[in-house]
């Protein structure tokens, strides 16, 4: 348990490093460490604002989503919040996911997922009108996202025309694999 003065200070520190590595690997694509790393940061400053939530802001990286739309792009408002999942490091982490799930569904039923190893690319969401593609977005900050629908139409398998005219937004990562 740490003291209150050393806590201010520490949490101070861990959100600068963190706003820095958030602008290094979100702003400028160069990050410095790994992401192991930066998930160590951020779950020591979230534990310390557990320890004293007196201490918490709502400037804090930990209510943060993603970060501002660059200013050469033309941003995008979402239609629905492009949120991100929290890390989960133990089974009783994974089951209180669950269980948020549950309530957030207002079901007791038991659900099954499907995992796969995590992918880290840049989270584009697509929205398509009566089957067409008509925007593409970065994930941004959650709300607004940049506009890269014609980066996204260089990519092939990514269909310009669905099957069927539907209304949809999908959500995915995009990445080149080695």
């Amino acid at each position: 348990m740490a003291t209150r003065e050393a806590a201010i200070a520490e949490i101070e520190s861990l959100r600068e490093q963190i706003e820095r590595h958030n602008y290094l690997y979100y702003g400028l694509d160069s990050p410095e460490i790994t992401d192991r790393e930066y998930d160590q940061l951020m779950n020591k400053l979230i534990l310390l604002e557990k320890e004293f939530p007196d201490l918490q802001t709502a400037d804090s990286p930990t209510k943060r989503v993603g970060v501002e739309a660059l200013p050469f792009f033309n941003n995008i408002k979402h239609i629905i919040a492009l949120l991100s999942l929290d890390n989960a490091h133990s089974e009783a982490q994974l089951l209180d996911f669950n269980n948020r799930i549950q309530k957030g569904l207002d079901i007791q039923k038991e659900l099954e997922y499907t995992t796969e190893l995590k992918i880290d690319g840049l989270t584009v969401a697509l929205e398509y009108e009566q089957g067409l593609l008509k925007t593409a977005a970065t994930r941004g900050n959650g709300y607004e996202g940049e506009d890269v629908i014609s980066n996204i139409k260089t990519i092939r398998s990514i269909p310009m025309r669905l099957p069927v005219p539907l209304n949809i937004g999908i959500r995915g990562e995009v990445y080149i694999k080695i």
